[in-house]
Parts: structure tokens; C-alpha cells; sequence
């Protein structure tokens, strides 16, 4: 694989989640499976037991994902003050079709969230907007058709 871009706040919030995986996430399946195994005699064939053995082996999972990814990842910083919306900054745009505005943080593709209003500039709004000044209008093709965009401000994210 190769080096991933990552902001600090990314970085930070993904070595959170890899540290409270580590010790609050384990503890508390191994306290499950230990439950579950005292409380039936044959706790290989319980379903409370199962059921905290498929969640150990997903917390299992998602740990070594995090980990891969940390290792993966380059930190970016945007070029603060540049007027260009840069990796690590929110551009605040307004939706030429509908009037709507929106805002994004242009990330790289390891710390993505669209529900945060985090978009990686590989995706076709983030790639789009990668460079652009207040006043430059894009237009994108979205899986939910063309968008078009005027960028209002970019800004430092707070």
C-alpha cells in the first residue's frame, strides 16, 4: 500500500480511536466472553458466547485496519493564508441549482466522514474543489448527477 495524506486533527482522531479500541474496547469484550462462559455449562455452544466472540474478532479487525492505516499515513498541512482551498481547510460553497450551502473539509481518504462534512480530496466534490478560490465555480458529476458549485470562503479549520 502507499502513504496515505492525513491532517493532524485525522491523525489524532484516529490514534484516539486505536488507543480506546485497545483498552476500553478489549476489556470490555473480555469481561462479556468471561460472563458468558460462567454463566453456561457449555458456553461453546451459548449464543451470548458467540455473539462476544464475533464482536471481539470485528474490534479485532477494526484495530488492525487502524493500525495499518497509521502506518500509512503522511501528515499534511494546508498552506495556511494561500486563498486556494488546500488538504486540512473548510471551503464553504453554495449549490448554483438550489441555492443550499454547504460546507466541507478537504481531508485525505483515511479520515472521509461525509456525514462530518469531512470529504477526501480523491472523491469528485473534494477533487473539484482541491485548489479553488472564493468566487471560482466547479462543476462536478456526483453519483446523484451534476452538481454545480460557487466557492464562498475557505477557511482554516477551527
Amino acid at each position: 500500500m502507499t502513504n496515505q495524506a492525513i491532517t493532524r486533527a485525522g491523525l489524532a482522531r484516529l490514534a484516539t480511536e486505536l488507543e480506546r479500541l485497545r483498552t476500553e474496547g478489549r476489556a470490555e469484550i473480555a469481561e462479556r466472553i468471561r460472563h458468558a462462559a460462567s454463566v453456561e455449562a457449555n458456553a461453546v455452544e451459548s449464543s451470548d458466547y458467540q455473539h462476544a466472540r464475533e464482536e471481539q474478532a470485528a474490534l479485532e479487525s477494526r484495530i488492525a485496519v487502524l493500525e495499518e492505516r497509521l502506518a500509512e499515513a503522511v501528515i499534511v498541512d494546508p498552506d495556511a493564508g494561500n486563498g486556494v482551498a488546500d488538504v486540512g481547510e473548510r471551503v464553504r460553497v453554495r449549490d448554483l441549482d438550489n441555492g443550499r450551502s454547504h460546507e466541507y473539509e478537504l481531508v485525505g481518504t483515511l479520515e472521509s466522514d461525509a456525514f462530518a462534512g469531512r470529504i477526501s480530496i480523491l472523491s469528485p466534490v473534494g477533487g473539484a474543489l482541491l485548489g479553488c478560490r472564493p468566487g471560482d465555480t466547479v462543476s462536478v458529476e456526483t453519483p446523484r448527477g451534476r452538481l454545480r458549485l460557487e466557492v464562498l470562503a475557505v477557511e482554516p479549520v477551527a
